[in-house]
């Protein structure tokens, strides 16, 4: 293999040389969705990034097994089945209708299906029985149904996140229930009254969040794993805590490299269902074309913080156009894999792409070139954004502005108040334009 990846590993905070442990074969884990609504465009990217990370891999001839899961039980389902009583919804029959939502997502950002995609709610069994081992181990506790990981009996509870235990104890994402033996212990089965979730030995109940994705990773990928990948927000409490229980359970390291993409801001604010500042992917895709919004998460590194701007969006789009433009008659069909990775100038963007997905400065150097390169090399690059980085590179028309009575009346109401030196009111009304796609120039 000729090309070695680096990437910036969370465990270590150091930039290192990707060497699985069975190479060339490598097991691949990205945490899924909890399906309680529709994927935002936080999901959105996670998932492209980790879909190029994926296709990188096996364009580098590593033989990926990919796991990605869905937590389909879990209290913001069963909060959201409470909420929609009236409409006889059970948190499974919601579970399912947004699962169906999410592939028909991730089929328009042209992500791949992994090789494993397993429901919480089929991998009952296989957690029970993860959780028996942590209590053989001495690791967890049974309480009045319910089963506790005891984080005091892992000496190496915080590497990841670099959290002191000291400092947690008084921390806002402790919850001190009463029988716990510390507050700084968390769930692995939560009880329920009798013949409600699933039997155990224990009683009644369901499984706790973490414990999860402990045994679905075990599971599918086995107990050493070479690639853990999600969201930064996934560092603390849930991939600590997944640390904790696969270590704790099997006795050996439980990922050898951790990645995670930084947050999605909304006006360099965290985007959050709470603070209502978010965008669903659904919605985005009215106003723009999957392809625009996959080319716009490829060109901001995975590792930097994405202030969403609707504007800068609708920007992108005349990058990408150009690109499309620019090899729209290069035939890309018949390039294979060993052609591509040998090609000269495929070489500079793979180098690029190999240091910690390095994909800004991967388009840096195709738009440097463009405009001087031969028809192989522009064949050689169509070839590589479809294959890598998942862009179709199909023209997409810009959509014509639609004024609609209540956009022409918010815009007249803004109007007005900046005739009246009304500024406060007036920023809040573009705010609401921005929000519903359109941009306000005041000239």
């Amino acid at each position: 293999m000729n090309h070695k990846l680096f990437i910036t590993n969370t465990l270590t905070r150091q930039k290192q040389a990707f060497i699985p442990n069975n190479s060339p074969r490598v097991s691949m884990y990205v945490c899924g969705i909890t399906p309680y609504d529709y994927a935002h465009i936080g999901h959105g990217r996670v998932y492209v990034t980790f879909d190029i990370v994926y296709r990188l891999l096996k364009f580098l001839d590593y033989e990926v097994t990919y796991c990605r899961n869905f937590t389909d039980i879990d209290d913001k389902l069963i909060n959201k089945a409470q909420q929609e009583l009236g409409s006889g919804m059970l948190y499974y029959e919601i579970a399912q209708k947004f699962i169906t939502a999410y592939h028909q997502d991730m089929q328009a950002l042209n992500c791949l299906p992994p090789d494993f995609e397993p429901c919480v709610t089929q991998t009952i069994d296989d957690i029970i029985e993860f959780i028996n081992q942590l209590i053989l181990k001495k690791h967890a506790y049974a309480v009045n149904g319910s089963v506790y990981y005891s984080v005091k009996s892992f000496a190496d509870y915080g590497k990841l996140s670099k959290q002191d235990l000291n400092e947690l104890e008084v921390g806002a994402r402790v919850n001190n229930e009463p029988e716990k033996q510390d507050p700084l212990d968390f769930a692995l089965w939560k009880s329920a009254p009798e013949n409600q979730f699933w039997h155990s030995p224990w009683g009644w109940g369901r499984p706790g969040w973490h414990i999860e994705c402990s045994a679905m990773a075990s599971k599918f990928l086995g107990k050493n794993i070479d690639l853990h990948a999600g969201g930064r927000d996934l560092i603390f409490p849930h991939h600590e805590n997944e640390i904790a229980q696969s270590e704790g359970a099997n006795g050996a390291p439980f990922a050898k490299y951790w990645m995670h993409n930084a947050f999605v801001q909304i006006n360099k604010t965290k985007m959050s269902k709470s603070l209502n500042n978010f965008f669903t992917l659904k919605d985005v895709f009215t106003k723009i074309d999957p392809m625009v919004l996959r080319y716009y998460f490829a060109n901001h590194n995975y590792n930097t913080p994405l202030d969403f701007d609707l504007e800068e969006l609708y920007k992108i789009q005349k990058s990408y156009n150009r690109l499309c433009l620019a090899l729209q008659d290069c035939d890309a069909s018949n390039i294979n894999q060993q052609e591509l990775i040998h090609a000269p100038f495929i070489q500079k963007l793979l180098l690029a792409l190999c240091d910690d997905l390095n994909t800004s400065g991967m388009f840096g150097i195709i738009f440097e070139n463009l405009s001087v390169l031969n028809n192989l090399d522009k064949t050689y690059i169509k070839a590589f954004l479809q294959q890598i980085i998942g862009l179709k590179m199909v023209y997409v028309p810009e959509k014509q502005i639609e004024i609609t009575p209540h956009i022409q009346d918010l815009i007249n109401q803004r109007q007005v108040a900046r005739a009246n030196k009304d500024w406060q009111t007036a920023d809040k009304l573009r705010d609401e334009l921005t929000k519903l796609g359109y941009t306000v120039q005041d000239k």
